[in-house]
């Protein structure tokens, strides 16, 4: 943790730690308000919270993740007696990618660890490393943590396996599950009709994007001279987002050279495959059809078809024209290092990006950069027909609801132990409270919006942010998740392994071994062969599940 303090940082957590202890009169484990009911929310504390340590005064440090664990603690202190959980241990399961997701948790639960006395102890994972720890610990039955930080996808892997703890009614009311937006409802969650998930995160790509580049007047008039169709401005289309990039090689920006979008080909644990997703789901989603990875009768992959297979042959086509080396850049290098840092004009990411514009001391974006829901495309495949749609409404927009975001899972190794139990539980409730999810959403945490009550644009305003830049970019998060033609991500047994045999069949597409139709079938047969191995039937019974069907 060390590594994420600067001098400043550290300066202004000393101050912090002081402020609170002011505010709070004997320091931690002394603060209270009045509780609220669900439904509810404290504006207050929110706006209290908000200004830790404040929109554009630099990026949070540990002190400030101690500040807010400390002023939500109120729900704990609803549910738990000061120091009532002395004497039990918790080991907690979760990432470190980019001193997020655990790094936040230790900050959040130190004052929770103070109150009630447990002990949490950590094991950190780099996403890239995340479904092989995970499957490996299943596979040989040595679950060696209580509390899991875990994306929905997993769940069929991990619930439908009997290895969790069902959330109790407690808890339940502590986090207001009906302020949970529409799309992470039941049966996300689920499984078998009970309840095992909190919630901390809402996940969707979203389409993050430099005005500069779009305003610019040369590159408008260069745009023009090219005879390219249209005018110059942010593409809404992915044809357009090929033409832009494919134009933008050799071009220049304020003395710097010029790029367009920003794929990532290289293998990340699974996760990369997302990012290919995101540029199929316009050619793959129709609005007609609520699959688009699998056929839903027989789990045939769609993964070849012509749809999927335009996909990859656009990042072959667009490599060429993005930043050298691009081709052993995995999605964290896209979107911090080279977005962020002021490289590119367009990247898909999940929120994290637009959350960092304006609070990451790494950004140099942020007054230049803004948002919209995924691009769509002219024409949409109909897997039914083998035909090319062009809809009567326009192009066709399928955004990418990506993971289904993280949640919060205790194992039911717990169960046996009402003392531990009630410690793994409250950690979770506290971690998914309504008031910590805004604070975590409006600053670099590793974690999108997922709660109605986050879409106050007021709220956000009030704590620094521009309207035009947050209100773009709550809209591409909200407009994503109540999408009518909205990608669903299949809660199904091996997903991460669909999703890393296909990286890594395609980090050799992108490498030209293959041609692009031959990467896709690939793909396919590796998928038919894993289908098999884990059960067809069931697989099709759950994939209907997962979609609602």
């Amino acid at each position: 943790m060390a590594a994420q303090a600067s001098r400043r940082g550290l300066l202004k957590g000393a101050a912090g730690l002081g402020a609170i202890t002011a505010l709070n009169g004997a320091g931690l484990g002394a603060f209270t308000r009045p509780s609220f009911a669900a439904g509810e929310v404290d504006t207050e504390l929110r706006k209290q919270i908000l200004a830790i340590p404040g929109v554009g005064k630099g990026q949070p440090t540990d002190a400030d993740y101690r500040k807010v664990g400390e002023l939500c603690l109120g729900g704990t202190k609803q549910t738990i007696k000061e120091g009532e959980l002395k004497g039990v241990e918790l080991t907690f399961m979760g990432l470190n990618n980019q001193n997020t997701h655990n790094f936040l948790f230790r900050g959040f639960l130190h004052p929770w660890e103070e109150y009630t006395g447990a002990k949490i102890n950590w094991i950190d994972l780099a996403q890239a490393d995340y479904n092989a720890r995970l499957q490996q610990a299943i596979s040989t039955g040595t679950i060696d943590w209580d509390v899991l930080e875990m994306g929905a996808p997993f769940e069929g892997d991990v619930c439908g396996r009997g290895l969790t703890s069902e959330v109790p009614d407690w808890v339940q009311k502590a986090i207001d599950l009906d302020d949970y937006v529409n799309y992470l409802k039941a049966p996300v969650g689920t499984w078998d009709g009970k309840l095992y998930r909190v919630s901390i995160d809402g996940d969707t790509h979203n389409f993050n994007y430099r005005t500069d580049y779009f305003s610019d007047p040369d590159l408008a008039k260069a745009w023009k001279d090219a005879g390219n169709k249209g005018e110059w401005g942010v593409p809404k289309t992915w044809q357009e987002v090929q033409a832009v990039t494919k134009f933008l090689k050799g071009k220049q920006l304020a003395g710097q050279d010029a790029y367009g979008y920003l794929d990532a080909p290289k293998p990340w644990g699974g996760f990369g495959f997302y990012f290919l997703g995101s540029r199929a789901t316009a050619y793959a989603k129709h609005p007609d059809d609520k699959a688009w990875l699998f056929d839903v009768d027989t789990m045939k992959p769609r993964v070849n078809n012509p749809a999927w297979v335009r996909a990859i042959q656009d990042v072959i086509d667009a490599l060429p024209s993005e930043p050298p080396n691009q081709i052993n850049a995995d999605p964290n290098e896209t979107g911090f290092a080279e977005f962020l840092g002021g490289t590119g004009s367009m990247v898909v990411w999940w929120g994290d990006v637009g959350a960092a514009a304006k609070t990451s001391d790494s950004s140099v974006v942020g007054d230049t950069c803004s948002f919209s829901i995924l691009p769509g495309s002219d024409d949409v495949y109909n897997s039914k027909t083998g035909k090319w749609d062009k809809l009567p409404s326009g192009p066709n927009y399928a955004p990418n609801l990506a993971y289904l975001g993280w949640g919060i899972y205790v194992m039911k190794k717990v169960d046996s132990d009402e003392k531990k139990k009630k410690a793994a539980w409250s950690a979770a409730a506290h971690l998914g409270g309504k008031n910590i999810a805004l604070w975590m959403s409006a600053y670099p945490s590793g974690f999108q919006c997922y709660r109605n009550s986050q879409h106050n644009i007021d709220e956000w305003v009030g704590a620094g942010y521009d309207k035009e830049f947050i209100t773009a970019y709550l809209d591409s998060q909200f407009n994503s998740y109540n999408h009518p033609n909205g990608a669903i991500e299949p809660r199904i047994p091996g997903i991460f392994q669909y999703y890393s045999l296909a990286e890594d069949i395609l980090a050799n597409t992108f490498a030209g071994k293959m041609k692009a139709q031959e990467g896709a079938d690939a793909i396919a047969a590796a998928w038919e062969k894993l289908t098999d191995q884990l059960g067809r039937e069931s697989q099709i019974k759950l994939y209907k599940a997962s979609l609602g069907l």
